[in-house]
């Protein structure tokens, strides 16, 4: 249950911090010159696989992977404006949820959804729209500065809400390309009657451009045999 939404760069970027300043100092005291140096090369080197520096860049990697940067501020001492915003609306959507299930479990049985879309699809669509416009800031750098995925608090907790909405309460999914997409299809589906009706309008006025010397050719003979038998 505690697995999901992920919260690991909500809830753990204050401890990563200080586990990076713990770590910056001994590694800084191994290349020093002092007392603190052998007790610095112990705490590093002491053991085979050198577990205090194998920790250390496994946290650092899976912070990095995570993205978690993306949710922090510049100076990496909490969440940005925009993260606080998204979960705000997140634990809005949720609670709308249960709120409007009336006791009914979640699972993905068909059930009667219908009071869920209804109350919750204008905090649903706020949280939707909130998640890609981040997306569009997040790819021109963004709050924190860094152009890449968004963090994965965001990515999951949007990732469950729309597998809830879509999938589970059979929601639909608002979508703000409806018009553009039925725009193009009705385009394409009109082209072959444009290209069939062109055709045969200039297929029929090429027939008529044909037709006409035939006629003058036979009024002209009609003349001369008048003037023959006058």
């Amino acid at each position: 249950r505690r697995a999901r939404p992920v919260r690991l760069c909500q809830d753990c970027h204050r401890h990563y911090r200080r586990l990076l300043a713990q770590y910056g100092s001994i590694a800084r005291a191994v290349g020093n010159s002092s007392e603190s140096h052998n007790c610095a090369k112990s705490i590093l080197t002491s053991d085979r696989l050198q577990m205090v520096v194998t920790l250390s860049e496994f946290f650092n990697e899976t912070w990095e992977t995570a993205n978690c940067a993306n949710c922090l501020k510049n100076s990496s001492e909490g969440l940005s404006n925009s993260t606080v915003e998204f979960l705000d609306l997140f634990n809005k959507s949720l609670t709308c949820f249960e709120h409007n299930l009336q006791g009914q479990a979640i699972d993905l049985s068909p059930n009667n959804y219908t009071e869920v879309c209804k109350n919750c699809n204008k905090t649903y669509k706020m949280l939707n729209d909130l998640y890609n416009n981040l997306q569009r800031m997040n790819r021109q750098g963004g709050e924190s500065g860094h152009s890449a995925h968004l963090c994965i608090d965001v990515e999951d907790a949007m990732n469950i809400t729309r597998k809830l909405w879509s999938r589970t309460f059979n929601c639909s999914v608002p979508c703000s390309d409806t018009v553009p997409v039925i725009a193009v299809s009705s385009f394409i589906l009109f082209l072959p009657i444009v290209f069939y009706l062109s055709s045969f309008l200039h297929s029929k006025q090429k027939k008529r451009i044909l037709i006409l010397p035939k006629r003058i050719q036979s009024n002209a003979s009609l003349v001369n045999i008048q003037e023959k038998y006058s």
